[in-house]
């Protein structure tokens, strides 16, 4: 654990990042500077190629968080005569069902338990009787819970159908090995402070050139404006329409040469996949249980049961850890008593053992038998 950070975030972002992603912020750059638009340029070229190796694809950014981003896809893709299927099995596919009613747009809503997997035998039903069903929408990473959806077999059945596919590969995209051909998505988003392993601030959507064209005047918000980002960036060469976070565009760059420096997304999905085996492992032995089967677990944060020991108390739990300089999630399903714990970021196994340790010591001071 680096000894210049306060403790490890040991969430799904915003995460620990490196002391240099750090450091990119201390320089002031103007919105009008030529040299900060070409570094707004090469960090979309640099998320463009994470996304594909085909030509004709294209980046755009968006101010705020991933769910912004979100929102701007859906308000500018989805027309207002079109039905959207979404798949809801966790708090982010929920919000994007309340995205889609905030904004007017028909939603048939493919609801599932929150530990549960998309059924794509109900979604095929769904194409196939309902056919004013154009677009689908789905979270690959439910970072309620750890799930890890079946994005390529959405896609396939989203292109056998013909519908718009839109994936929120927030938590995902850079972590897990993808490619937006590969699992079939019209519009790929995520944002800055995930598995790229950026600081929070802006989301980005990648879609082909002809996807973004057919986006012109569909758009429910002047600021949310998809089609009219994308204009901006492209005609003033990296241009936002308004004010852009230039300190996290500058983080998210040197975090883009961080990722390439480690080998890229087949190396930092392997780390991934290692601290949340190490971390599974340890909290079985030390008696936790997850939340869900490994079959369907993400690399990216995992679910963990609370303990039904009386002596227990999360947030005694994690103040303890926080004394300790490890900071975890609560849990966020609604039908579960449990917390989450992450495994992306600047996190390395050694960091994972060394959590281990601290949590066996604190159940042991707890008194408590997870």
């Amino acid at each position: 654990m680096d000894a210049d950070i306060p403790y490890l975030l040991l969430t799904p972002g915003p995460l620990t990042t490196s002391r240099t992603v750090r450091q990119a912020m201390l320089t002031d750059y103007s919105t009008w500077d030529v040299d900060y638009n070409a570094i707004v340029t090469r960090v979309r070229e640099g998320i463009v190629r994470l996304a594909t190796n085909q030509p004709n694809y294209t980046c755009t950014l968006m101010q705020g968080s991933g769910t912004f981003a979100v929102e701007a896809t859906i308000g500018s893709a989805v027309l207002e005569d079109c039905r959207i299927l979404i798949v809801n099995n966790g708090a982010y596919g929920k919000r994007m069902v309340e995205t889609a009613a905030r904004l007017g747009i028909e939603c048939f809503e493919l609801s599932h338990p929150e530990t549960d997997p998309p059924d794509l035998e109900r979604m095929r039903h769904a194409f196939q009787h309902d056919p004013e069903i154009t677009h689908v929408a789905m979270a690959h990473c439910e970072t309620t819970t750890g799930m890890l959806n079946p994005a390529e077999e959405v896609g396939r059945l989203a292109r056998e159908f013909g519908k718009k596919y839109i994936l929120d590969a927030m938590s995902s995209f850079a972590g897990v090995p993808m490619t937006i051909e590969g699992v079939g998505a019209d519009f790929l988003i995520s944002s800055a402070n995930k598995c790229v392993q950026g600081v929070p601030g802006f989301g980005f959507v990648v879609a082909s050139r002809g996807e973004m064209q057919s986006l012109r005047g569909r758009a429910r918000s002047l600021s949310l404006d998809l089609w009219d980002q994308w204009q901006e960036m492209e005609a003033k060469e990296g241009k936002w329409r308004y004010t852009s976070p230039t300190h996290v565009v500058c983080a998210f760059a040197q975090a883009l040469k961080e990722l390439d420096e480690e080998g890229g997304v087949a190396a930092r999905h392997k780390r991934y996949s290692e601290n949340q085996r190490r971390l599974v492992d340890g909290m079985e032995a030390l008696g936790f249980r997850t939340l869900i089967p490994r079959q369907w677990q993400s690399p990216i944060i995992t679910s963990f049961h609370n303990p039904q020991d009386p002596k227990y108390s999360f947030n005694e739990f994690y103040d303890k850890l926080k004394a300790r300089r490890f900071v975890i999630y609560p849990g966020k399903v609604s039908q579960a008593d449990c917390f989450r714990i992450g495994t992306i970021g600047h996190v390395f196994p050694e960091d994972i053992d060394l959590l281990l340790e601290n949590i066996g010591e604190v159940i042991a001071e707890m008194g408590v038998k997870a």
